[in-house]
């Protein structure tokens, strides 16, 4: 077990605890130095690992990035907040994060990427991705410096306060990790609620500054198992760039630390390191994500928060995104609303047990984008329990793994004999989350006809018995 030591006093001005929450986009749990990836080079991470609670299974509720944003923001499933889909807004009228922790004094503050403006029916798909988010549709968010969506990191743009456009100097994560600075120093002396949200690593891959991207040959690079032969000296290209993107991101991280040491505000402050959701990376021959597999449903998640939290160990047990929110609620002292669904692990970690959980609910309720129906996607609902995976698609049982034994998700078990019973327990498992969100598993047209969306461009078109494909 790791041990840090705090102050017998903390610095800060009052009893509320900060809370810092730093959100990078598709970074996927195995792409991190303290996970045991001897190439990723994260020494700020890992330190800062060290001092955390480190979640081995943080699981994303939907492999997607708005899905997920408005998950964690609600603490709802992604069939309950209406957000299942890209480019479709959070409705103003949803109880939030920042309005949970406004109403209880905090002040509170965004930077950087939002992505839950989303478009009018009708519109391009992309059309208020270079828009302004109103001041009505920030959420409770009042410090602001945002851009709806942007991955162009070198040559990057935000709105402010008042819907004023201003430029991000150089690369963007290094200039909104600055701005998070000076506002931290401005609010040190009340409580605050901050969040940022990184674009990187994100694709595109090359993009990260020349001084990381010399840090990666390669040739060196390690691949996961399940990374075809065909597709290696590829791979090998996409994750170098995709690591100088994370050591960038760490750098970041390790000027954000020692700025909250220089405060004087670490002990009472809950800092929070995770991502949306991972990237495949070639793994089964595919990038990117919405996947049910673990390189894209799972995240790095850590959790420090010393005056409270003061032992840093392993979190075994599965939490997934609507858990997020409930749990750091009632860390920081604040009640927890009716509207929220997921469950406040709190009591857990501040005894220093393992989370109790059977499993975290993934699901695609409409795939759409880069892997909408005509490239192979398909909706399904699924389960990752700290061992297995299970999940199935509206023909039956899809996927079953034993990831103890099949880290690389290589051997599929569902119908095998041998498996039938533990296929059974598992299905039963998925029900009862299916049940506990009301969710009758209904084909993708049946919720965009029931949230009145509609399909962009092509994302509606399904190949020819698209149920029986990849089975």
């Amino acid at each position: 077990m790791l041990y840090w030591l705090t102050s017998a006093t903390s610095f800060a001005q009052h009893e509320k605890p900060n809370v810092i929450f730093i959100l990078a986009d598709q970074l996927r749990a195995d792409a991190v130095g303290y996970a045991g990836n001897t190439d990723v080079i994260t020494p700020n991470l890992d330190r800062l690992a060290k001092e955390s609670l480190v979640f081995d299974n943080a699981v994303t509720v939907m492999a997607v990035c708005a899905p997920w944003r408005a998950s964690f923001l609600t603490g709802q499933y992604p069939l309950t907040n209406g957000v299942f889909y890209n480019d479709k807004p959070l409705p103003s009228e949803a109880l939030t994060m920042a309005e949970i922790y406004k109403e209880q004094g905090y002040q509170t503050g965004y930077i950087g990427k939002w992505h839950l403006n989303g478009h009018k029916r009708g519109e391009d798909a992309f059309s208020a991705r270079d828009k302004p988010v109103t001041k009505d549709r920030r959420q409770g968010f009042d410090y602001w410096k945002v851009r709806e969506v942007t991955h162009d990191y070198n040559n990057s743009f935000y709105f402010d306060e008042n819907d004023q456009r201003q430029v991000w100097e150089g690369y963007d994560a290094f200039s909104q990790t600055d701005s998070a600075i000076s506002y931290i120093k401005k609010n040190k002396d009340n409580p605050f609620l901050l969040m940022m949200s990184w674009g990187p690593p994100h694709n595109p891959y090359h993009t990260a500054p020349a001084e990381y991207r010399a840090m990666y040959d390669p040739a060196k690079i390690n691949l996961r198992e399940n990374v075809p032969v065909h597709l290696q000296d590829s791979a090998r290209k996409v994750i170098a760039d995709y690591y100088a993107h994370i050591t960038a991101l760490d750098k970041a991280v390790g000027d954000l630390l020692n700025a909250i040491d220089k405060q004087g505000i670490a002990d009472n402050t809950i800092f929070v390191f995770t991502s949306e959701h991972g990237d495949m990376l070639f793994s089964k021959g595919v990038l990117r994500k919405q996947r049910p597999w673990d390189e894209s449903i799972k995240v790095p998640l850590l959790i420090r928060y010393p005056d409270k939290l003061r032992k840093a160990r392993e979190i075994k047990g599965p939490i997934n995104t609507p858990d997020l929110l409930p749990t750091l609620l009632d860390l920081s002292g604040i009640s927890v609303p009716k509207s929220i669904e997921g469950t406040d692990f709190s009591s857990s970690l501040l005894s220093g047990k393992d989370i109790e959980n059977e499993g975290a609910l993934i699901m695609l309720p409409v795939p759409f984008h880069e892997w909408n129906f005509s490239n192979g996607g398909r909706e399904y609902r699924g389960i990752r329990t700290e061992r297995y995976t299970y999940v199935r698609d509206l023909a039956g049982p899809w996927l079953l793994y034993d990831n103890e034994k099949d880290p690389y998700q290589q051997k599929n078990l569902v119908g095998l004999p041998d498996y039938s019973n533990l296929q059974s327990t598992l299905e039963k498992v998925l029900q009862s989350k299916l049940d506990y969100t009301n969710d009758s598993f209904l084909p993708a047209d049946d919720y965009m006809t029931q949230w009145n969306y509609l399909y962009d461009k092509q994302d509606s078109i399904r190949a020819p018995d698209y149920l029986q494909m990849n089975r």
